[in-house]
């Protein structure tokens, strides 16, 4: 057993403490024959200190395309030449699509809007949106709006948004390689914000967007500091007339790896498959990753990419015997 797992099964596992940027770079370069034991590992750490239940969440979006900013894995930036367009959701399809998602069981659901952060159209939007929702459907509403002001933020803790997601991307010194039109700084600021009013908050990001191994180590120290409450884990699908439409899909070995080092790294956290799942590792990898330290899922599909059905999410979770969070009764 190599000693980084031994280092992790009394630090981690015993004690709920998670490992340091040193930690996660010596299990993300465990060689092939170990990856098994370090899944096992992350899989006992997550059971003792997150429970079996797994998160299920649907994700809409409110507003697509047309985004300002430059970030070079996103079809939605108004600045590539990739194929979508700006449109807007009305607030039916919001509920519709509420109603749809937690049929399948889920518990969350999230309604995304591709800018730079919200305008007064879209914070009224979300108002209206919201408490449709609320006065229909019996799931709770998270948001991903972009940056902030500390205002919006009072306005969205008002109207029941209970988490916000603002993900880092990746870490901070390969930040700049990936977007241009606004800093790292700047979204650790609007995380600062979200989490200081009461608001979960979910913070994670992209793996294989040409960031080293040292740099997936980095940005997994990174997240562990700012210790959020669910860490959405992307494995990059490369877009069409995007910057990064060219780039190879991540190894689905190293995909495992860093699966396991994030959550040796974060013992408490709700670490969740969002996309690039489904070309990175197919659905023997999905299974392996959720018995490897995953507890959450998004269903269905992705704000530009096909998901796989949530019916075979769910069954491979019945298949697996790990129970579908239920709805939180004080809410």
């Amino acid at each position: 057993m190599p000693e980084i797992l031994d280092q992790a099964r009394t630090q981690v596992l015993e004690n709920g403490v998670g490992l340091d940027q040193a930690g996660v770079l010596a299990v993300l370069n465990l060689p092939d024959e170990h990856l098994t034991a370090a899944l096992q590992l992350a899989h006992e750490v997550r059971m003792r200190w997150c429970g079996p239940e797994v998160e299920v969440e649907g994700i809409v979006s409110l507003k697509t395309g047309g985004c300002p900013e430059d970030c070079h894995f996103c079809s939605q930036s108004g600045l590539f030449t990739s194929p979508v367009r700006s449109v807007w959701l009305d607030i039916p399809s919001l509920v519709k699509a509420a109603k749809q998602t937690a049929e399948t069981g889920a518990t969350e659901f999230c309604i995304v809007a591709a800018v730079r952060g919200p305008d007064a159209r879209l914070m009224k939007q979300m108002r209206e949106g919201v408490a449709a929702i609320r006065a229909e459907v019996d799931i709770q509403v998270a948001a991903s709006l972009g940056m902030l002001t500390q205002e919006q933020v009072d306005e969205l803790v008002e109207m029941g948004v209970h988490r916000y997601n603002h993900n880092l991307e990746t870490c901070r010194s390969y930040f700049p390689n990936v977007v241009t039109t606004h800093t790292w700084e700047e979204r650790w600021e609007t995380l600062r914000m979200v989490r200081e009013s009461g608001m979960e908050v979910c913070c994670g990001g992209i793996l294989g967007l040409g960031e080293t191994v040292e740099q997936r180590a980095e940005f997994a120290a990174q997240l562990a500091e700012l210790d959020p409450h669910e860490v959405p884990l992307n494995f990059l699908n490369p877009r069409p007339g995007t910057p990064l439409g060219d780039r190879p899909v991540i190894d689905g070995k190293d995909a495992l790896r860093a699966i396991a080092a994030f959550r040796l790294a974060m013992p408490r956290t709700i670490l969740r498959y969002a996309g690039g799942r489904e070309i990175t590792l197919g659905d023997l990898g999905t299974r392996d990753g959720l018995l490897g330290g995953i507890n959450a899922v998004i269903v269905g599909n992705y704000l530009t990419t096909l998901g796989r059905p949530a019916t075979a999410d769910l069954k491979l979770l019945d298949d697996l015997k790990l129970p579908v969070k239920a709805l939180s009764a004080t809410l």
